[in-house]
C-alpha cells in the first residue's frame, strides 16, 4: 500500500483528497496545513489526521502530494526530495527559475519519481487524439477565466497560459526560436490578460491568450496541419478533427469540394472522448509511476520547461521586445 500525504488542502487541495480516496493501492497517512479553519474542516469531513509538523508528515509516507501555494513548493518538494519521498507537486513546478532548476538537480540525485500537475494532459478532449500524428504548423489558443481572487498570487501566464503551454511544448518537438508578448494588469499587479506568439526553429507559430478577467469561460486550442485541423474544447470536454482524405469510417461526415487542383473530400469526425477524472487520472499515473518504476507522463523537466518559456513571456511582457533565444 503505497502512502500518500497531502501538503495544502485548500480549494484544490480537496479535490485531490477525493480523488486519493477512490485510488487502489493508496492510503492517505494524514495532510498538512496551516489555516486551522481548513484543517478542522477537512479533519472532519474526510476522516483524516491533521500533522501539525509538515516534516513528521514526510517521514511517515512514501509520496508527498504539494497542493500548496506556488511560493512554498520549493521548500516542501526540497525537503521530501532529500528524504527520498516521491513528490507530485501542483503547476507550476516552483516560485522562480532558480527554485526550479534546484529541484530538477535534486530530482536527478535522489532518483526518486517526480511529477508536475499539468492537468491538462490527462483532460480527455486531449486525450482523444493522443494517438494521432501531429505536427501543426499553427496553433491557436484562447484559455478565457472570470475574475476569481484565488490563485492571483502569480500571474495570468503562470496562472492559467502555462497549461497551454506545456501543451504546445509536448506537440511540438522543436526549441523556440522566438517569443513576442503583451500583458496588462487590469485588477491586479500582475498581468490579467496577455498575447503571446511562440516561434519554433520547425516553422511551427503558436499564438495564445489568456484572461482571468473575461465575461465567459473558453478552453480551446486549434491545431493547423497539413491536411488536417483539430480543435480541442478543454472545458465541454469536445474533439474534433477536419482532413482532406477519404472517411476510412463510414460514421465520419464527409463531403467534396471542387479546388484548383481539383476535386478534394472533406472528412469530419468527433473521435470518441473517454470518461476520464483528469485529476484522478494524473494521481494514478503518479502512483503507477512510482509501483511500476516507470517515467512520469510530466516530468520535472516538462514543469522546468514550461517555467522557462513562461518566464521568457514575462520578461517580454515587461519590456515588450522580441529577442531570439
Amino acid at each position: 500500500m503505497l502512502k500518500i500525504g497531502v501538503i495544502g488542502v485548500g480549494h484544490l487541495g480537496k479535490f485531490h483528497l477525493n480523488n486519493w480516496k477512490e485510488i487502489a493501492g493508496v492510503e492517505i497517512v494524514g495532510f498538512y496545513d496551516p489555516h486551522d479553519d481548513t484543517a478542522k474542516e477537512v479533519s472532519e469531513k474526510y476522516q483524516l489526521p491533521r500533522f501539525l509538523d509538515a516534516d513528521e508528515l514526510i517521514n511517515a509516507c512514501d509520496a508527498i502530494d504539494v497542493v500548496a501555494p506556488t511560493n512554498f513548493h520549493f521548500q516542501w518538494c526540497e525537503k521530501a526530495i532529500k528524504k527520498g519521498k516521491h513528490v507530485f507537486v501542483e503547476k507550476p513546478l516552483a516560485n522562480t527559475m532558480e527554485e526550479a532548476r534546484q529541484l530538477v538537480k535534486f530530482v536527478k540525485e535522489s532518483g526518486i519519481k517526480f511529477q508536475v500537475g499539468h492537468v491538462e494532459r490527462f483532460n480527455p478532449a486531449f486525450l482523444a487524439i493522443k494517438d494521432m500524428q501531429l505536427n501543426p504548423m499553427f496553433i491557436e489558443v484562447h484559455r478565457l477565466a472570470q475574475f476569481n481572487p484565488r490563485g492571483t498570487e502569480v500571474s495570468v501566464i503562470l496562472d492559467l497560459m502555462i497549461h497551454d503551454i506545456d501543451i504546445i511544448l509536448s506537440i511540438v518537438k522543436s526549441d523556440v526560436k522566438s517569443i513576442s508578448a503583451s500583458g496588462v494588469g487590469v485588477m491586479t499587479e500582475t498581468p490579467d490578460i496577455a498575447n503571446v506568439r511562440i516561434e519554433f526553429d520547425n516553422g511551427c507559430v503558436a499564438n495564445l491568450t489568456s484572461s482571468r478577467i473575461s465575461m465567459k469561460k473558453m478552453r480551446k486550442i486549434r491545431l493547423f496541419q497539413k491536411d488536417s485541423y483539430i480543435g480541442i474544447d478543454f472545458l465541454n470536454k469536445k474533439t474534433e478533427i477536419i482532413k482532406l482524405k477519404e472517411p476510412q469510417d463510414s460514421n465520419v461526415f464527409a463531403f467534396d469540394i471542387e479546388t484548383p487542383t481539383g476535386k478534394k473530400t472533406i472528412a469530419m469526425a468527433n473521435p470518441i472522448v473517454p470518461e476520464v477524472n483528469a485529476i484522478k487520472k494524473e494521481l494514478e499515473e503518479f502512483r503507477d509511476a512510482i509501483l511500476n518504476n516507470t517515467k512520469t507522463v510530466v516530468s520535472e523537466m516538462d514543469g522546468l520547461t514550461a517555467m522557462d518559456v513562461a518566464h521568457q513571456i514575462l520578461e517580454k511582457i515587461g519590456n515588450n521586445v522580441i529577442t531570439h533565444g
